[in-house]
C-alpha cells in the first residue's frame, strides 16, 4: 500500500500506577511515552488515595480497587487501551471484565517480550519478599520454565528515586550476565522504568521494563482492531447493587 494511502489512527492509552507516588507515575510516564507511536496519546494516572507503594498481598489488594477506579475513569475519557504499570498486575483480570478497550499487565507484557527475544530469562527485582507473587505469575502466564533465576536489589519501591540505584541495578545485571546464562534480564518494577534502555546498550543484552513492553502490545492489539473478549468468563460484571465505598464503581 502507498505510504500516502496509509492512515495512522490516533490510539488513546491510559497507563496506571497503582499507588499513590507521582515521583513514580512521572517515571512510567517518561518510559511511556518514549517508545509510543506518533499516533499515540498517553495518559499516566494514579489514585489520589490508596497506598504509597505495592510490596505485598495486602498492598496489591488495596491496588486492585485503585485500578478499577482507574479503569471507570479512563472509560469515561473515552480511553482505547489500560495498562496496569506495577509488576505484580494487581487485578488484572477484573479490569479485564470491567473496561471496554484491552487491558495488558506490564509483568505479562515483560515476560512475553522476553520469551520472544530469549529462550531464557532472568528478573530484577526491589525486595526478595515479592518473589513468590512473582513466581506465581510466571506460572499462571506459562513462563515458569524459561526463568532461570529472581534476583533483588534489596531496595523498597520509594528508595528508587535515590541516585544510586541506577548503579546497584547495572551491578546486578552485570552478574545476572555472567552467571545465570539468560539471554535476557527483565526489569521487574514499573520504578525501574527508565533504566532499561541505557542498561542495554552498556551490559550488551536485552534489558526488558514492562510498561514500555505493554504500551507496544497494546498499540498492536489496537491496531488489529481487537479487544478482550466478551464471550466468557471475561464478559462485562453482571448487573448488580454495589452500596458503599464501592458505590463509585456503579
Amino acid at each position: 500500500m502507498p505510504l500516502a494511502k496509509i492512515r495512522i489512527k490516533m490510539h488513546l492509552i491510559q497507563v496506571i500506577n497503582p499507588n499513590t507516588s507521582v515521583n513514580i507515575t512521572n517515571v512510567i510516564q517518561k518510559a511511556a511515552c518514549a517508545v509510543a507511536f506518533a499516533g499515540t496519546k498517553i495518559i499516566a494516572v494514579s489514585p489520589c488515595q490508596g497506598i504509597s507503594s505495592i510490596e505485598g498481598h495486602f498492598d496489591e489488594a488495596i491496588a486492585t480497587m485503585c485500578v478499577l477506579e482507574q479503569i471507570k475513569q479512563g472509560k469515561e475519557r473515552g480511553v482505547h487501551g489500560h495498562i496496569i504499570a506495577c509488576f505484580g498486575d494487581p487485578g488484572l483480570l477484573a479490569a479485564r471484565e470491567f473496561a471496554d478497550g484491552p487491558v495488558i499487565g506490564i509483568a505479562e507484557a515483560a515476560m512475553h517480550i522476553a520469551s520472544l527475544i530469549a529462550t531464557r530469562f532472568s528478573i530484577i527485582t526491589t525486595l526478595p519478599r515479592t518473589f513468590n507473587i512473582i513466581r506465581n505469575l510466571l506460572q499462571r502466564y506459562g513462563f515458569i520454565s524459561q526463568c532461570v533465576a529472581l534476583h533483588a536489589i534489596n531496595m523498597p519501591v520509594l528508595s528508587l528515586e535515590d541516585d544510586s540505584v541506577y548503579q546497584k541495578v547495572y551491578e546486578l545485571c552485570l552478574k545476572v550476565k555472567q552467571k545465570d546464562g539468560s539471554g535476557a534480564i527483565v526489569l521487574g518494577c514499573s520504578g525501574m522504568a527508565n533504566l532499561a534502555s541505557k542498561l542495554t546498550k552498556v551490559l550488551g543484552v536485552p534489558v526488558i521494563d514492562g510498561v514500555s513492553s505493554a504500551v507496544k502490545l497494546v498499540e498492536s492489539v489496537l491496531s488489529l482492531g481487537i479487544s478482550t473478549s466478551k464471550h466468557g468468563d471475561l464478559a462485562y460484571p453482571l448487573p448488580k447493587k454495589i452500596t458503599g465505598y464501592f458505590e463509585a464503581l456503579n
